[in-house]
């Protein structure tokens, strides 16, 4: 199995003016508890509660990188088809999280969640299904709503001390005049980190705006998973992205070398 390509085909369906209905109270609960299962070993409480939900549980081996994850999809059409998808290492514990809010609107940060995933051990990669501007309103938006499963498996992860990069995109223009913007949202607790990932990104030639120590666009101060991680002392780190460095080319080069440093300092951190 093409692991690339699995997640690239299923964000490939995703469109601004689709349906989409956030799951309810009770089905985010389960899928919250079901990961908490699957992170403990319990593969078998984790499918009895994911089954009544339209979700299933799969174990893939990539045939590129040769790594085992276990994935949460969608068992076939449906509400849950939009709800998002979860890859978790099956080879060692999770000790990182890559989040992809908005696959397709921002372009390319779900191909650079799959890098991350597959040039990178110990990880797990939480994915929007949805568009940001599918459904009413801002109801797939899931950096700013709460309802949602991509929330509820973020946060459950939080809660068992797993650290977090999030990656969006911006548009450049003469007022983002940077590759990257870089901040901690809401929390606080991963300033190290962020300035590590700084001067990575700097050393290798992008220009970066450091939310912590500079007014920046876009700092991700009303994100809600940033907001949760502060209440649960958990890392987190929201990076934006100009096209250049979420592409092709150099900048995208240096930006995911660097994200992938990151990433790296978590993995070792939790052996």
């Amino acid at each position: 199995m093409d692991l690339r390509s699995r997640i690239l085909a299923y964000t490939a369906d995703l469109e601004p003016d689709a349906a989409y209905s956030p799951p309810d109270d009770t089905q985010r609960e389960r899928v919250a508890e079901s990961v908490g299962h699957l992170l403990d070993g319990d593969a078998t409480k984790a499918e009895r509660l994911l089954d009544p939900l339209g979700l299933k549980l799969t174990r893939l081996t990539d045939t590129e990188s040769g790594r085992r994850y276990d994935e949460i999809a969608a068992s076939g059409p449906g509400r849950a088809e939009r709800w998002g998808r979860l890859y978790l290492t099956a080879d060692s514990d999770v000790r990182w999280n890559a989040q992809v809010p908005h696959p397709v609107s921002d372009r390319d940060t779900e191909r650079l969640g799959v890098r991350l995933l597959e040039d990178n051990p110990g990880g797990s990669l939480v994915l929007a299904g949805a568009h940001r501007d599918a459904g009413r309103r801002d109801a797939a938006d899931v950096a700013h709503t709460a309802d949602s499963v991509f929330h509820a498996i973020v946060v459950e992860l939080q809660k068992r001390d797993v650290p977090g990069v999030q990656l969006h995109g911006f548009a450049k223009d003469s007022d983002r005049p940077y590759e990257a913007v870089l901040s901690t949202g809401a929390a606080r607790s991963t300033l190290t980190e962020a300035a590590a990932l700084a001067d990575a990104m700097q050393a290798d030639g992008l220009r970066v705006c450091r939310g912590w120590s500079a007014r920046c666009p876009l700092e991700g101060a009303t994100n809600v998973q940033g907001k949760a991680a502060e209440r649960h002392h958990a890392k987190f780190l929201h990076v934006e992205l100009s096209p250049k460095a979420r592409g092709d080319g150099n900048d995208a080069d240096g930006a995911t070398a660097a994200l992938s440093g990151l990433v790296t300092t978590w993995n070792s951190a939790h052996r």
